[in-house]
């Protein structure tokens, strides 16, 4: 009789072992071919199909055709991102900018020159983008190209210049904007750094002999070899400008160079050797000349190193605010001060701080000739109905002063010419206003012509802040300081980072300046530079705070050309200019990149700070005009709004 075999026997039967043994290879099989290129083709253990019988399923794959195996997918790696900032962590993890990097290595980058493809730029005042070709170099006639004082159209249609209007500015119209590269003298040079070039200069960078012919013998300027030379003369102080400042210093000690007089104002400059020879004095001197018979000193200022633009007196308000400058000068500037009612001596005095200082170098001073001798009355009457005081008459040279409040003006006879400005004349509204035959009267509460003294003005909040238009009321003075402390230490950012000083950064335009924080830094920082601080049109006027810090600049709109020569800035900074002038559709962005390239000198440099959408677009626009960029993170880290575009022009 047999009896059941236990369970823990039958575990131990050959039968079993190899039943087992024969599953677990089938198992081992399965996963070997799933794992290979045969585990393409249909498997019908777990399908639908194991219901059916096993000759239905036989059947079914003789008769139903292998479909091709699929396409592998390859698996790439996405690639890096490029790295687009680069820095040291310092101890606390943070990224740091506080180190030292190389210039652009040009044997890394693609000769501009050997570029054709197109960029995307957008064009007029539609938005819309059009594929543009690289800008092409203008003719070799508009080297020394100024757009809105060129514009012989214009120019021709006027009825009349018997009062300067031929000089003043006369922009091209819609469609005839410049639209090429400003190109190069032939054998233009790297310039001269200051202060040697305060000296001397190449020749071959300003190629006009006209005021050598004209003023040589009177110490202005002469040619030596392959330089132009700057002996320091003037028609009237061919002994030297250093002679000349030494003389008004003894005749006014009151005006104390560098501490009481800090901003002056050269008319009819012709070289600029008085603001030259200023600026070691701790003054900074703005030349002004217009482009006339003698078109090239202010290009001559500039290309020296020395703060100028062209301007005239004639029939608008210059392009500066009331209050702006300690003193102001005129050696035989040419200019007939008591003409229409003394409307030109007019303007002098709305410029003029209040107790500031007027000096005239002229031969009715000090000739006895009949006509000149008449003149000097003239100036003489006109200048005691405006209440200005002769200080001192000594040579050739008269200095009045400014009062310093109002109570001359009205104590004046009635009927007194000329009279006083009406009470709603806003004497800071200088954009395409017109010269008006009226005295501006001073602030009743002092403002303007109560500044601090040098250097403290630098960074003390001026009285006038509290009077200009702007947003906030009660924090201004907060404002003001954060604004230094702000650029205080991009600046200082930038000198590590971008090593500033050994760059030869002389001429330096800050494009949308606000309170003047950028300048006030690169003085701090000790930069040898000096900065043009332009207050654009589109936002609040900031000037009369930026005069009163001591600092210069001038009211601009950015849709229009800048009045200045070609190629006379070394650096050109522009913080928020673009987002702003993109939300007031005046006029595209390339427009004023356009004009940025015209000023900027071969070799100069471009930083812009603004929104990363903007500065994609700069980029491409950058490109067309042959310009080697770079895109940095600004201190907030990469994912911050802003970005920083640096650029170079090169040669």
């Amino acid at each position: 009789m047999q009896f059941p075999i236990p369970a823990t026997e039958l575990l131990k039967t050959s039968a079993f072992v190899k039943v087992a043994a024969f599953a677990l290879l089938s198992f081992s099989l399965l996963f070997v071919f799933n794992g290979s290129s045969f585990a393409n083709f249909p498997l019908t253990f777990f399908s639908p199909f194991n219901a059916l019988n096993s000759s239905s399923t036989a059947s079914l794959l003789e008769i139903s055709p292998v479909p091709p195996p699929p396409h592998k997918k390859e698996f790439r790696v996405p690639p890096l991102p490029p790295v687009e900032r680069m820095g040291v962590v310092d101890d606390n993890g943070v990224m740091s900018e506080d180190f030292k990097i190389g210039e652009f290595d040009p044997s890394l980058v693609q000769d501009s020159g050997n570029l054709s493809e197109k960029h995307e730029v957008k064009d007029g005042k539609s938005g819309g983008r059009v594929r543009v070709e690289r800008y092409k170099v203008c003719d070799q006639s508009m080297t020394d190209y100024i757009p809105c004082l060129d514009n012989v159209e214009e120019i021709k249609k006027l009825n009349s210049s018997q009062r300067g209007e031929k000089y003043e500015r006369h922009c091209p119209g819609e469609g005839k904007e410049l639209n090429c590269l400003v190109p190069m003298p032939k054998g233009y040079r790297s310039p001269i750094p200051w202060p040697k070039s305060r000296d001397e200069v190449w020749y071959s960078n300003v190629p006009h002999t006209r005021l050598v012919e004209d003023k040589g013998g009177q110490n202005w300027i002469s040619i030596k070899k392959d330089k132009f030379i700057f002996p320091g003369g003037g028609t009237q102080f061919i002994h030297g400008a250093d002679k000349y400042l030494d003389q008004i210093a003894t005749m006014v000690p009151d005006i104390a160079f560098s501490n009481n007089t800090r901003v002056a104002l050269d008319i009819g400059c012709g070289v600029a050797s008085f603001g030259a020879f200023l600026m070691q004095r701790g003054v900074i001197t703005l030349s002004v000349a217009p482009k006339d018979v003698h078109e090239n000193q202010i290009q001559f200022a500039l290309e020296r190193g020395v703060p100028a633009m062209v301007a005239v007196f004639a029939t608008h308000r210059l392009l500066f605010p009331s209050q702006a400058f300690d003193l102001i000068h005129c050696s035989r500037c040419r200019v007939n001060w008591t003409r229409d009612d003394g409307i030109l001596l007019l303007e002098v005095n709305r410029l003029l701080r209040g107790g500031g200082y007027f000096v005239w170098a002229a031969q009715p001073v000090y000739k006895h000739e009949e006509i000149l001798q008449e003149q000097w009355k003239e100036m003489e009457d006109l200048t005691t109905r405006i209440c200005w005081e002769l200080i001192k008459k000594e040579g050739y040279i008269a200095v009045w002063q400014k009062p310093k409040n109002n109570i001359c003006y009205l104590s004046r006879d009635p009927g007194v010419q000329p009279p006083l400005c009406d009470s709603n004349d806003d004497p800071d509204s200088v954009w395409y206003v017109g010269l008006k035959a009226c005295i501006t009267q001073l602030p009743i509460n002092g403002y303007g012509a109560n500044v601090t003294k040098w250097p403290a003005r630098l960074h003390h909040p001026p009285d006038r802040l509290q009077s200009i238009k702007l947003d906030a009321y009660i924090s201004r003075k907060e404002l003001f300081k954060a604004e230094s402390k702000y650029w205080n230490e991009i600046i200082d950012s930038y000198v590590h980072a971008y090593h500033w000083k050994d760059y030869n950064l002389r001429n330096v335009m800050d494009m949308r300046a606000g309170f003047g924080g950028f300048a006030a830094a690169l003085h701090d920082l000790q930069l040898n530079s000096w900065v043009m601080n332009v207050v654009s049109v589109s936002g609040f006027n900031t000037l009369p705070v930026l005069y009163d810090r001591g600092l210069i600049g001038v009211m601009h709109d950015w849709c229009e050309p800048f009045d200045t020569y070609p190629r006379t800035y070394d650096l050109l900074h522009a913080a928020g200019l673009f987002s702003v002038e993109k939300k007031r559709q005046r006029c595209n962005i390339s427009t004023i990149v356009l004009e940025m390239d015209r000023m900027l000198r071969p070799g100069g440099r471009v930083y812009i700070r603004d929104f990363i959408y903007v500065v994609i677009e700069l980029e491409e626009i950058a490109a067309a005009l042959g310009w080697v960029c770079a895109r940095h993170d600004i201190g907030e880290g990469p994912y911050a709004s802003w970005k920083i575009l640096l650029c170079e022009k090169r040669f």
